[in-house]
Order: C-alpha cells, then sequence, then structure tokens
C-alpha cells in the first residue's frame, strides 16, 4: 500500500513540474460562448430530427407488419342470387 501512496504523490509532484515549467500559454483557442451555443443547438435540432426519422420509420414498418397478417378475400359464399 505505501509503495502505491509514493507513486501517487511522485506523480502529482512530476505533474505539478510539467505545469511550472511550461513557459507559454498564449497559445490558447478562445471559442465564444455563441459559437458553443450553436454547436448544441444543431446538435440538439439533429438527434430531434434523426429521432423523428427513426420512429417514422419504425412506425411504418410496424404498420406493414400488421397488415401482413389481414387476408382480403372476394368470397362470394354470402351472396344470394
Amino acid at each position: 500500500m505505501a509503495h502505491n501512496r509514493y507513486f501517487i504523490v511522485w506523480l502529482f509532484f512530476l505533474c505539478n513540474a510539467a505545469l511550472a515549467f511550461a513557459d507559454d500559454t498564449s497559445s490558447c483557442y478562445r471559442i465564444e460562448p455563441w459559437t458553443i451555443a450553436g454547436i448544441v443547438f444543431a446538435d440538439v435540432l439533429l438527434t430531434l430530427i434523426l429521432v423523428a426519422l427513426t420512429y417514422r420509420c419504425a412506425s411504418i414498418r410496424r404498420e406493414k407488419f400488421e397488415n401482413a397478417d389481414k387476408v382480403y378475400m372476394n368470397v362470394r359464399a354470402n351472396c344470394k342470387k
């Protein structure tokens, strides 16, 4: 157990050292909030379209499956001449 604890402490200090020696943080790219909102909105819209298409295709397939057992025959046995 002690070996794992020393490894975690060593890893923690190693990560902090890597951050301390990083000299340039000016290369970070800033994303505008409206860009993120547009991406989220487009993702929700695309998800809703896919759900609607899937539901429509599944309902058409279900109707075909339910109507497959119905047999329409032109039977004239009940017609009296």
